[in-house]
């Protein structure tokens, strides 16, 4: 039986790009040809207004390895990425952008490092770039705390040029804004062989940025929910029941204190002193805590993914 699986399958997110796409796809599609590569380009339309859909139609009835995915409206870049990794089919998949800022040069490279040196995800590294500063300075912040708190060495973890193991793509979730930390969820799910490359940047050939400081905050608001939730997800009684022990503990210490205070040493005004509300505030704080941990407990019992364990390798007899 012929294996129909394309080697590459191109994943590319976009929002308002129509100026850019036909460039785009025809030097995809020249880096293919001259490579030998078997591949599938999917454009992912994140509800653009302008006539981004009719290009890509009009690239698709003449490429049949040209696919076309359109939201309804803008959904964002993590919703793009993830319904075109369901419907990717390749052995390697490649993300990129569509603003040609990416080089589809790029490509055999980063397939290489898949294929040839065993890496799980590849992510591109735009060492030069040609940004304005009011997208460098934060995009230095937020790569500087995703390294510190995921213990991952790349310097640009929301380079758009990625390249993935096609296992990875349908083993992860991506969602919110956490498209720029794939890395961090590859990591959490299993996939632990993540390199680097550094690859070109280009100048903005067509339209504007779609940056907004507004996601650089909510960007840093997912990285918690991704620690937390691949940390805890399945065990929240450890976090909420472990806080809640301590602070009750401490509120109980202090009280158990005052107590003695009272009772052998007959000291007055206890109910009157700062340390008294907060032996209460501590013990009422720590019951909380642990009947929030004791929910969520019963919340993930019952939850559907419950017993949702990524497999690598099975014998069976």
């Amino acid at each position: 039986m012929t294996d129909n699986t394309p080697q590459i399958s191109i994943v590319i997110p976009l929002y308002n790009e129509e100026e850019s796409l036909r460039e785009l796809a025809d030097w995809i599609q020249k880096v293919m040809r001259e490579n030998d590569f078997t591949y599938e380009i999917i454009f992912v339309d994140d509800g653009s207004t302008d006539k981004s859909w009719e290009v890509i139609g009009s690239l698709s009835s003449k490429s049949k390895e040209i696919k076309g995915i359109k939201f309804k409206r803008n959904y964002g870049k993590s919703a793009a990425l993830q319904v075109g990794f369901t419907d990717a089919s390749g052995k390697v998949v490649i993300t990129m952008d569509a603003d040609l800022q990416d080089s589809p040069d790029e490509i055999p490279a980063l397939y290489k490092m898949i294929t040839e040196d065993g890496y799980d995800l590849v992510s591109g590294w735009k060492k030069k770039r040609y940004d304005p500063l009011s997208k460098t300075i934060p995009t230095k912040l937020f790569n500087a705390a995703t390294r510190k708190m995921s213990g991952i060495k790349l310097n640009d973890f929301n380079c758009g040029l990625k390249a993935y193991r096609g296992n990875v793509v349908h083993a992860i979730e991506v969602y919110g804004e956490m498209h720029r930390y794939i890395p961090v969820i590859a990591k959490e799910a299993g996939f632990g062989k993540i390199g680097e490359r550094v690859v070109q940047h280009r100048e903005r050939k067509y339209g504007v940025t779609k940056f907004g400081l507004n996601r650089f905050i909510n960007g840093f608001l997912d990285l918690l929910s991704i620690f937390f939730v691949g940390k805890f997800g399945k065990k929240p009684m450890h976090f909420f029941g472990t806080l809640g022990v301590i602070a009750f503990f401490i509120g109980f210490v202090i009280l158990i204190e005052l107590s003695i205070e009272k009772i052998f040493f007959n000291v007055g005004g206890i109910a009157e002193r700062p340390l008294f509300f907060l032996g209460m505030l501590a013990t009422i704080i720590g019951t909380q805590l642990f009947v929030t941990g004791f929910l969520a407990e019963l919340v993930s019992r019952n939850s559907a993914t419950r017993n949702n364990y990524l497999i690598e390798e099975k014998i069976s007899l």
